[in-house]
């Protein structure tokens, strides 16, 4: 029988066209989304009286960006205020696209008063919640809004297609400029002014003065799925939630899928997204539901320890008009403020899907090991002057590893690029702490940071293990750690001291959740593995500002590793100047 045979090049051309085909489906309905976001003045009235803040758009919280799976986001950033200005897109990959990851004096210059920068990145393997928010000094206060990023075409959710989707966004309401707030802080050495309500969609709620009418309704029809995507973007305060008399599904945390678990209530640290599904009720309920949140607080100084709450209201299903004064309002229950055990239970539940699809990629060696410490400690008052810091004779400071990091009067991502680092960082950040003492017990009685711009510098995809873990210094505290440009796996968690011998062995490498922020226990452990695939600089730091201001931060250095897409790609051209 005859065989017929292609000739080689048209056996080249197929093979060609083929993979030409698959990167075309791969990359199918990929779009370039653009958007401006304006910062600009804008009055506000909240709690009985009205301020000027900061926003974007003038909307409070700011306009959402949308986008798909793939997708490239253009974003043109222009400046109106007198404050310099940069904004962060969190939790995004940002691969090889350092430049737009937003953190001033850290990725780039900020954006000064009348100039304007264009963020330019594209959303590769990511579809979930994040959130965008202002990413110097305490403008993140009003400078925030949501990252909804749906699945590429024709994908569906590892779950129930919901009838509706509704972005709830916890914030923190400052009756004076957060500015001088954190600039009169800094100045005297003290704790600062606290917030005077949170939340809800930027509505404080009626359980606040002046706020019957501020307060957010969500509307619900009968035996409904509803998909919530929750995202605390207050500045200093972790918060539980919940809903009055229904179970919430969650799915996701962090824009990554979750084995689905059920909960009444739960904790979201600031910087994290939680996506429930919450069900509607079958039957009309004659009552309407609050939703609060309040926050979670384990530390010695004083918090805003108020609740906001929002409304979550049934449709008739024959269409009456029932008044909500005639129908009864149940209040939820939540945890007490400073309920550590219920913490450590709920963040327990989140696993990694690990599935064909969405598998969990924990690195299973080590090439790097790293014990930081995180907490609070004193810088010294300068000579001749009073400081309203511990003892009235130091200023509050707070550190990884001892060392309280200081922002430089340059990106250090310029002085990387440039081979320009003296006198703008160092690359000697210790791998453990220098001086070891019992870091859950009795504090040693220095307990003053060293002040520096200290790096590490990683090969291209090394495997790094971090175990972070918090000091009794001022008082045992959590810890919402953020790390930019990479999304890294909780292995393992625990109260006390970890101890190295014992504590690995118990280390989940199978389904472990995987985030961009987490809370490190209060009087505990966390350690977090990831590979450092993503050539650049990048911030990690505490997401309660008032500990960033203080120095709880520090940054990774990734060198470019040997393939084209592995390198940090040149500086754009109107990268903003310092």
């Amino acid at each position: 029988m005859a065989t017929s045979h292609l000739p080689s090049n048209s056996m080249a051309l197929l093979f060609i066209s083929f993979f030409v085909l698959m990167f075309c489906m791969e990359n199918a309905g990929a779009e370039t989304r653009h958007y401006t976001f304006n910062i600009l003045y804008h009055n506000v009235t909240r709690l009985c009286g009205t301020r000027t803040i900061l926003s974007v758009n003038r909307r409070f919280p700011g306009p959402r960006l949308v986008a798909r799976e793939g997708d490239r986001v253009i974003v043109k950033v222009v400046n109106h205020i007198a404050n310099n200005v940069s904004i962060h897109w969190h939790g995004i990959r940002q691969l090889t696209t350092g430049w737009s990851d937003g953190p001033s004096y850290v990725t780039q210059c900020p954006i000064q008063t009348n100039q304007t920068y264009i963020y330019n990145f594209t959303i590769t393997g990511q579809r979930g919640t994040l959130l965008w928010h202002a990413h110097i000094s305490w403008l993140r206060a009003t400078i925030y809004g949501p990252i909804i990023i749906l699945p590429r075409r024709n994908e569906s959710y590892p779950f129930q297609k919901p009838h509706k989707e509704v972005t709830i966004m916890f914030g923190e309401w400052f009756n004076v400029d957060p500015e001088a707030i954190i600039s009169q802080a800094l100045q005297t050495g003290g704790g600062p002014n606290v917030s005077d309500a949170y939340t809800i969609n930027g509505l404080p709620g009626l359980l606040y003065n002046c706020s019957f009418k501020d307060t957010y309704k969500l509307k619900v029809k009968l035996g409904k799925t509803y998909l919530l995507r929750l995202i605390n973007a207050a500045l200093n305060d972790e918060l539980f939630f919940a809903i009055a008399n229904h179970t919430l599904t969650v799915v996701e945390g962090d824009a990554i899928y979750t084995k689905p678990f059920e909960t009444d209530k739960l904790l979201i640290t600031p910087g994290q997204t939680t996506n429930v599904l919450l069900k509607t009720k079958p039957e009309f309920p004659n009552a309407s539901f609050l939703m609060a949140a309040r926050p979670y607080f384990t530390g010695q100084g004083t918090f805003d320890n108020s609740t906001t709450v929002g409304i979550l209201e049934y449709e008739h299903p024959l269409g009456h008009k029932t008044h909500s004064k005639n129908l009864t309002l149940i209040r939820p229950s939540l945890p007490p403020i400073n309920a550590t055990s219920f913490v450590a239970n709920f963040t327990m539940k989140f696993r990694s899907l690990a599935s064909v699809k969405f598998p969990a990629n924990v690195p299973k060696n080590v090439d790097k090991k790293f014990f930081f410490t995180v907490g609070l400690g004193t810088s010294p008052c300068p000579q001749n002057t009073t400081c309203q810091g511990p003892n009235n004779s130091s200023k509050f400071a707070a550190s990884i590893n001892n060392v309280s990091f200081t922002l430089p009067s340059v990106a250090i991502l310029q002085a990387y690029y440039y081979g320009k680092s003296n006198g703008v960082y160092t690359r000697d950040f210790p791998a453990q702490p220098l001086s070891p003492f019992n870091y859950t017990g009795t504090p040693p009685n220095n307990t003053n940071v060293i002040n520096g711009t200290r790096t590490v510098v990683l090969a291209f995809n090394t495997s790094v293990e971090v175990v972070l873990q918090d000091t009794s210094i001022l008082g045992a505290e959590s810890h919402p750690l953020h790390l930019h440009g990479f999304n890294f796996f909780v292995v393992g968690k625990g109260f006390g001291n970890f101890d190295p011998n014992k504590d690995p062995a118990k280390f989940n490498h199978v389904d472990p959740m995987e985030r961009n922020t987490v809370g490190v226990p209060s009087g505990g452990w966390l350690a977090i593995r990831f590979f450092a695939d993503n050539p650049g600089v990048w911030l990690m730091h505490c997401h309660l500002d008032v500990h960033t201001s203080w120095g709880l931060k520090m940054a990774w250095i990734v060198l470019d590793g040997p393939g084209p897409n592995q390198k940090l790609k040149p500086p754009p051209s109107d990268l903003p100047q310092c």
